[in-house]
């Protein structure tokens, strides 16, 4: 007998979606230069998605939503193997739609310290032409 059940994953960003949306490739990328995205991204542990929404580019609120993959979903490669052998983040992309059936409204962001490091991380890489995220 199948269960209606199914796995729930995180997508952390800035945007302000409601239950039913779907996010869909071919955004602004939340990232970078903030290309036309052929991916979307998303994560089944919390820590990833918490770093999803707290450097995802804007001055929106910083929001984790519950979502649920519409296709095939594969490895992230911008971390698994060059960064996380292994995928221990559990991060995973695919050109398909995301649903959202929920929000995380209480979850506790990394200290400032530690996003300004990111940040300033990531600028630099970027100052050498190198992209957080490459589809």
């Amino acid at each position: 007998m199948q269960t209606p059940f199914k796995q729930t994953y995180f997508h952390g960003n800035r945007a302000e979606l409601q239950l039913g949306d779907l996010i869909v490739v071919g955004n602004a990328s939340n990232y970078g230069k903030q290309n036309q995205a052929k991916y979307i991204y998303l994560t089944a542990t919390l820590d990833a998605a918490i770093w999803g929404a707290e450097l995802a580019l804007g001055s929106g609120k910083e929001r984790i939503y519950l979502v649920e993959p519409t296709g095939p979903i594969e490895d992230d490669p911008n971390v698994t193997d060059k960064r996380f052998p292994g995928n221990p983040t559990l991060s995973y992309r695919s050109a398909e739609p995301f649903k959202v059936v929920g929000e995380l409204c209480n979850w506790q962001g990394h200290a400032h310290e530690q996003v300004s490091a990111m940040k300033e991380a990531l600028a630099k890489l970027a100052a050498q032409g190198i992209e957080a995220i490459e589809d």
